[in-house]
């Protein structure tokens, strides 16, 4: 395959890991490469970025990412991938690539879970009880 390139929004990542979850093994199922093609599976990914595309305001060459990027798109199981800056975040300079590339797709979920289903917000509080989990109070 030849290396893609960045434009637009778009930056290029070299990518450093992946994570595999239950969702690539569904996907999968569903998904048929179209003839003589192929389909590049897996989207939570860790990396640097090799190059930006000319709109890109969020990052430069350089920069350590996670993501979790779009089904739509090419996915990150592979050496490079392309990938919107606006599903990229910066990773944290404390984790390995290995361990932030098992977090994207997670952290999503109980963000979710938190803000959207709980409704928590800035007026709520609530606390994490060992053993107990979660209670809004």
């Amino acid at each position: 395959m030849e290396k893609p390139h960045a434009s637009g929004k778009d930056i290029l990542v070299k990518v450093e890991a992946i994570s595999v979850n239950p969702v690539d093994a569904k996907v999968r199922q569903r998904m048929d490469p179209p003839e003589g093609g192929h389909i590049i599976l897996g989207w939570e990914a860790t990396g640097i970025i090799e190059e930006v595309g000319g709109d890109v305001q969020l990052f430069k060459k350089g920069d350590k990412v996670w993501y979790a990027g779009a089904l739509e798109r090419s996915g990150a199981n592979a050496e490079y991938n392309v990938v919107d800056e606006r599903v990229v975040s910066r990773m944290p300079e404390t984790l390995s690539f290995a361990d932030a590339a098992a977090l994207p797709l997670t952290s999503l979920t109980a963000s979710e879970i938190l803000f959207d289903r709980f409704r928590i917000d800035s007026e709520t509080c609530g606390t994490l009880q060992k053993g107990k989990g979660f209670r809004l109070e």
